[in-house]
């Protein structure tokens, strides 16, 4: 039993309120429940970051409700690092809570070097996550994600391999993520006929990439899967950093290949005119479009990113708010549309 030493503002100890004002969402048709708000630690958790500024954030979201923590083998930078000090913060602050989460990673991109560092074989799959379980310093995770479609594995391999790491007590649940409405129904398929459903599917969804509503969640549903939209604010666009230009510390003013400036003065007048509807209904526009994904109850969470305390916070509250008349949304939808 661990002893809390209240005298030492190191010892961390959790909000007795933290789970009064989170939103739960049934994920698919299983018996999990993840919080309508997730954290993601794609970014500023690497070894190129503060440790205590991602502990403090971990904190806070533990704080607020936030159950579920999503990683994955080649996060950080550099790769293997944000597993490695979310590993140190788990001992640090959160190993008396370890029942109370719900974490996550995922293997499928480029992580070590030769033919087995990559995309969906058994070999690279089971061996990712020894690996990843090594740097966490956790005996199992709560979810492993194939990360991507493998165009040359054949899919019963992959989804074999998921199956393989469930019945080794090395996860409790799988998904997948970055699969196209057809393959998410074969994985599917072939994973309820090993007797391992797939929880969840990871899909990049926002107000500017909208392609899971052509077939994707429509599959998901009917399969029982649950959904976690990843970059809902779309890589920063969707909110008010972008509505005067380009600032030099942000992601488009930085030679990063995921967000070109090219796109973000596409985008301009359209944040402009969402950043009023969101300010119409008291929001930050951040907060309005985590709201707008989670409006389809096929959406079991979003899945946030935080540079700050104040951040995670700020994409917190867009709960308080989340519900929309059919005016606002058939405003909004006009802006997407292109009548501004």
């Amino acid at each position: 039993m661990r002893i809390h030493d209240k005298s030492n503002p190191s010892t961390y100890l959790p909000a007795d309120d933290r789970y009064d004002a989170m939103k739960y969402n049934r994920c698919g048709r299983s018996g999990i429940l993840l919080p309508a708000v997730s954290l993601g630690l794609w970014h500023n958790f690497g070894f190129v970051d503060v440790l205590e500024n991602g502990r403090k954030i971990l904190r806070k979201a533990f704080d607020l409700g936030i159950t579920h923590i999503d990683l994955a083998n080649n996060y950080g930078p550099p790769f293997g690092s944000a597993e490695e000090n979310f590993g140190t913060m788990m001992r640090l602050d959160f190993l008396p809570y370890r029942d109370e989460m719900f974490i996550a990673t995922k293997a499928g991109f480029d992580m070590w070097p030769g033919p087995y560092g990559n995309l969906g074989s058994r070999k690279y799959l089971i061996a990712s996550l020894d690996q990843s379980l090594r740097r966490m310093k956790l005996d199992y995770v709560d979810l492993f994600y194939h990360h991507r479609p493998d165009p040359d594995t054949p899919l019963e391999e992959t989804m074999m391999a998921l199956d393989q790491v469930v019945r080794q007590g090395k996860a409790l649940y799988v998904g997948i993520s970055n699969y196209p409405p057809s393959q998410a129904a074969q994985a599917a398929e072939i994973l309820r006929q090993l007797g391992t459903p797939c929880l969840i599917h990871q899909a990049r969804y926002s107000m500017f990439d909208r392609w899971v509503e052509d077939g994707l969640l429509d599959t998901l549903q009917a399969n029982g899967i649950g959904c976690i939209a990843f970059s809902p604010l779309a890589q920063g666009l969707l909110t008010d950093k972008y509505i005067h230009g380009i600032p030099k510390d942000s992601r488009a003013g930085k030679p990063m290949t995921y967000l070109q400036e090219t796109q973000v003065m596409e985008k301009i007048p359209k944040i402009k005119v969402l950043n009023d509807l969101a300010q119409q209904r008291g929001q930050q526009l951040s907060q309005m479009a985590l709201a707008w994904v989670l409006r389809d109850t096929r959406i079991t969470s979003v899945l946030i990113g935080a540079s700050s305390v104040g951040q995670l916070e700020e994409n917190v509250a867009a709960l308080a708010n989340a519900q929309f008349s059919a005016e606002e949304l058939e405003a909004i939808a006009g802006v997407l549309r292109g009548r501004e």
